[in-house]
């Protein structure tokens, strides 16, 4: 069970190097655009983690 926790976490930390890698690389007009797609893709990480968190509490709370 810790190594699929810790699978879980390292394809999270590789995503979002990934994606803040990507959104380096911009256009100079599209740097507003740019600067709305991380501010959102940032909200859904936090989402994604804290939902996350609480399954992986509910799971350990009643399965394990």
């Amino acid at each position: 069970m810790k190594i699929l926790i810790a699978f879980v976490f390292i394809i999270l930390i590789i995503a979002l190097v990934g994606t803040l890698m990507v959104t380096r690389k911009t256009d100079e007009k599209y740097s507003e655009t740019t600067k709305k797609n991380t501010t959102n893709l940032t909200f859904i990480y936090v989402a994604v983690i804290f939902l996350s968190i609480i399954a992986l509490g509910v799971y350990i709370s009643f399965f394990a």
